[in-house]
């Protein structure tokens, strides 16, 4: 219930919002209890306008092709967003230049808080809130341009994810056909993409160095919070994956490939079963997606299904794929209400449940840290939220029964979880790596960029997928990565969560009670504690070197050869 902010504030126009900043800028701290007393009604505002852009976001992804719910994103991200932005700075450096706050620092959650507030601080520069305007503005178009995207298929329209589950056809004409409709309408936007990537970049560069940075890595580092790790560390992940992943992924598609009775795969391939059966086809609608969702949440864990039974009745779940929903999915916390929302494209695919019970993970976390002191406090790093979602999807294996009721397909279904995962580390650490590139080259060219990309693509590749008559696909194959357009450096945390997650599921398969009370009492903490100690709370060390990454390779490689 808000006790500072009206509650019929709807932020309609800029003055209503100037009002608050004014009142916690002019207002006077003597006092310890007036100080904390501000604090708390600063992030009441902060949750407030974060659950107004949340809601026109949410939104405007939902339905890309209405003009006026484009246009309310835009409001706040050309109107508040700007205008608040300086007040932001000055609010922080009242807020620093505080007595109490050597007092408050000595508990952890401050310390970690204030920290975050210090690099806000050293980042922030005036000349560069138009800079960010533009930038919000541009990354939101790559939505625009995907939600537009689908094909015709035997007289039908369908969206990519609809289009994708033909990939899994056992008919590879069938593949064929659908994969060059597919690579056709998205190689129609290459250029446009390509454009508006190069705008992106320039953007952020400047961004960077009006911040004094070296470049926009050193500034995202910063602005991300990497307090816990280095460039160093991310770079040793990237060989630690080469070295120690990518040849049990060449081991699993060489098995695909003999199956197939083929030397290398097509690009229609990669998909489909080797063993010649038909997809899996765990549910057939969204309320059947969440209906079933509720019942493993609530096996594994009676509050998890607890959460997803609220958001299902409170109208917090949009699942199902349709034309002009943006692409991806994605769990939005709403730090007002303390009940997040789940935005999928489900299809019907085995792959949507496992996005399902990620973002089910991510709302999980949610629920468990709403009731933290701060919105500060549940602003998550990507490191602890990942961990949240990856450790549910296979946390929740053995219960998929209830999408699954023969055993065999339900062991297609978690050998295809566990493969996946082999082959998604490669992936990542290749994004990772082409984000690294990019933006400690950023006067580079469209062509050097795809040349970076391709090598990368040998770096981080099995080798054993022929591109012969289908380049261009592979060239601009990094299109379909949403993160770099609109999340830049947001990537490699799924890679680093999944070593985490990996981890909770072992516990878990030693000691089910306690490992899921680590996991709920990490969750718990939010942002109060280091990611190490958060990690430390699940039972985890923070740790993504090579020697861990060698010894996960071997649990991953069992667990295949069990399934197999």
């Amino acid at each position: 219930m808000r006790k500072f902010v009206a509650p019929d504030f709807t932020c309609e126009s800029w003055n209503s919002v100037e009002s608050y900043l004014l009142d916690l800028q002019n207002r006077d701290i003597s006092s310890k209890e007036s100080f904390k007393q501000w604090l708390l009604d600063k992030s009441e505002l902060e949750a407030v306008l974060e659950e107004n852009m949340a809601w026109r976001y949410i939104k405007m992804t939902i339905n890309t092709l209405d003009e006026k719910l484009t246009e309310s994103y835009q409001f706040f991200v050309t109107e508040i967003q700007p205008n608040l932005a300086p007040y932001e700075d000055s609010l922080n450096q009242k807020m620093m230049s505080s007595g109490w706050i050597s007092e408050l620092e000595k508990e952890e959650a401050y310390a970690i808080y204030f920290r975050g507030v210090r690099t806000a601080l050293e980042l922030f520069r005036e000349e560069n809130i138009p800079i960010e305007t533009e930038l919000n503005t541009l990354s939101q178009q790559y939505g625009a341009i995907s939600g537009k995207q689908q094909i015709t298929y035997k007289g039908e329209q369908l969206t990519m994810p609809q289009a994708a589950n033909f990939l899994k056809n056992t008919d590879e004409s069938v593949r064929k056909e659908v994969f060059e409709l597919i690579a056709n309408r998205r190689l129609e936007d290459r250029e446009t993409l390509d454009e508006l990537f190069g705008k992106l970049v320039v953007l952020r560069d400047q961004l960077a160095k009006n911040a004094g940075c070296a470049d926009f890595r050193e500034y995202k580092f910063k602005a991300l919070g990497r307090f816990d790790y280095t460039v160093e560390d991310c770079l040793a992940f990237h060989d630690a994956i080469e070295q120690m992943i990518v040849p049990i992924a060449k081991q699993i598609t060489e098995k695909k490939c003999a199956k197939l009775g083929k030397a290398k795969l097509k690009p229609w391939d990669s998909e489909v079963d080797p063993d010649g059966l038909d997809p899996l086809k765990p549910f057939q609608t969204g309320s059947d997606l969440i209906d079933k969702s509720i019942a493993i949440f609530g096996k594994l864990d009676p509050f998890f299904g607890s959460c997803l039974k609220t958001m299902k009745e409170e109208g917090y779940v949009d699942l199902e794929s349709k034309t002009g929903k943006a692409p991806g999915g994605y769990n939005y916390p709403l730090y007002e209400s303390g009940i997040p929302f789940i935005f999928m494209n489900a299809a019907g695919a085995q792959r949507d449940l496992s996005t399902m019970v990620h973002e089910g993970g991510h709302a999980v976390h949610s629920f468990l840290s709403r009731d933290l002191e701060l919105t500060g406090f549940k602003s998550l790093p990507s490191e602890v939220a990942e961990l949240a979602s990856m450790s549910m999807e296979l946390l929740t294996m053995d219960l998929w029964s209830e999408f699954y009721s023969d055993s065999n397909d339900l062991k297609r279904a978690k050998l295809e979880q566990v493969e996946s995962i082999v082959k998604v580390l490669p992936w990542i650490a290749q994004i990772d790596a082409f984000q690294h590139w990019i933006y400690t080259h950023p006067t580079h060219t469209t062509d050097e960029r795809t040349q970076e990309w391709l090598r990368l693509s040998q770096r981080f590749g099995t080798g054993l997928v022929d591109y012969t008559g289908y380049e261009a696909v592979l060239e601009s194959s990094w299109h379909k990565q949403l993160h770099l357009f609109e999340v830049p450096f947001y990537y490699i945390e799924y890679g680093i969560a999944q070593l985490g997650a990996l981890g909770v599921w072992t516990n878990y398969r030693k000691d089910a009670p306690k490992a899921l009370e680590d996991y709920k009492n990490a969750l718990s903490l939010g942002y109060t504690k280091s990611i190490p100690e958060i990690y430390k709370t699940a039972g985890l060390s923070f740790d993504f070197s090579k020697e861990t990454l060698g010894k996960i390779g071997v649990t991953l490689q069992e667990y295949i050869q069990n399934l197999n």
